[in-house]
């Protein structure tokens, strides 16, 4: 298996994109989101990080077929 350097910076790239768009666009919003999120217990946090990391490999093995 050979790792591409180049392709991972540029996903890399691409996901700081989309996380500071949200930043960009809608401050006041992302704010509110962070306090909410602050509020929530670990273990919801962690399910729903765990979510995303599921969603996220499954959509990589997906398209890499």
């Amino acid at each position: 298996m050979h790792f591409d350097t180049q392709l991972f910076l540029r996903a890399l790239g691409l996901a700081i994109v989309l996380e500071s768009l949200c930043w960009v666009i809608a401050p006041g919003a992302m704010h509110r989101m962070m306090q909410t999120l602050l509020s929530l217990p670990e273990q919801q946090l962690r399910f729903a990080g765990l979510t995303a990391l599921i969603f996220g490999m499954l959509l990589m093995t997906l398209t890499n077929a």
